[in-house]
């Protein structure tokens, strides 16, 4: 058994928040020239390789029953689609826009957990989640007024990753986490190969395969590498490290975002934008610390998990 130690599993969260953000710096860049198809492809191929041999060689347990590859394969779809809403939001948002509306998951989990889960939810985190959509809503209306459509896909990735961690709750108990991203990269790689080869004909550039030059090829084997080691830094950090204590530090990922935005492309929120970060921070984390203190007073609650939006990827 894995005896608890804090500060590694803090310190480990801190890697996943600053790379997650890389991660998708690199896919904003890669999504003006690379169709996502391709995109896609070789980032579940790439954590398909580098899992899968260690998975071999630690003799992890990967295989499934018919009705846990049944809900893997759904858990897949939900992948597959979330991260292509996010890469294809990533074209036309700054990234601390993008990041910032999509964790309005949080809040839909919470909200899913109650009609879906019948989990115990009091009103207060009701009102908390629905102070956190007004503050997601302030950060899409700049971006909804001058890109468009595109603004609302954060959205469209918060709710297909919110379905995406109520499978995984489903799955994690009888599987290792590590196997299962294993066997979800290989499905998404046999589910994305024959599209992309199937389809050169077709007019959707975005399902042609490209040709990259070696940079780019470089870019897509990192993008791939960054998702894989944010999935693993997130893994091990919730061995050493209760959820609750770590799920305050995941909300990091909005500040490393802005940050990384404003070096990498010359990117701030507006003041609108700012001010909506600002109150779905507030509302993420009262909701995180809520969630503490009942689980302390001893009420049947489970933390909220932010963790996977990114890890995931």
């Amino acid at each position: 058994m894995t005896h608890d130690r804090p500060l590694l599993g803090i310190s480990l969260m801190l890697g996943f928040c600053i790379i997650a953000p890389l991660g998708d710096a690199i896919a904003k860049i890669l999504g003006q020239s690379v169709p996502l198809g391709h995109l896609l492809f070789v980032r579940f191929a790439v954590q398909t390789a580098l899992l899968i041999p260690i998975v071999w060689i630690t003799g992890r347990h990967w295989r499934m029953s018919f009705n846990l590859l049944r809900l893997a394969f759904y858990r897949t779809g939900l992948h597959i689609v979330g991260i292509g809403a996010m890469f294809t939001a990533l074209r036309y948002l700054p990234l601390a826009d993008a990041v910032a509306i999509a964790f309005v998951m949080p809040f839909f989990m919470l909200i899913l957990g109650k009609y879906v889960l019948h989990e115990d939810v009091g009103a207060r985190r009701l009102i908390a989640c629905s102070v956190g959509f007004i503050g997601t809503l302030l950060v899409i209306q700049p971006s909804f007024a001058t890109v468009g459509w595109p603004a609302l896909l954060p959205l469209v990735v918060a709710v297909v990753f919110s379905l995406f961690m109520l499978l995984t709750r489903k799955i994690a108990k009888d599987t290792d986490p590590i196997a299962l991203q294993a066997v979800s990269g290989a499905m998404a790689t046999v589910l994305i190969l024959p599209i992309l080869l199937l389809v050169p004909l077709a007019t959707q550039t975005d399902l042609v395969p490209a040709l990259p030059d070696v940079q780019t090829q470089i870019l897509l084997l990192v993008i791939g590498s960054l998702g894989t080691l944010a999935h693993l830094l997130m893994t091990w950090s919730l061995r050493y490290a209760p959820s609750a204590t770590l799920a305050p530090m995941q909300y990091l990922e909005i500040p490393f975002a802005t940050l990384m935005g404003w070096a990498v492309f010359g990117d701030l929120p507006n003041g609108l934008a700012s001010l909506g970060i600002s109150i779905t921070l507030g509302a993420g984390l009262y909701i995180v610390f809520r969630e503490r203190s009942m689980s302390r007073a001893g009420a049947p609650v489970q933390p909220p998990q932010a963790q996977d939006m990114h890890a995931a990827e």
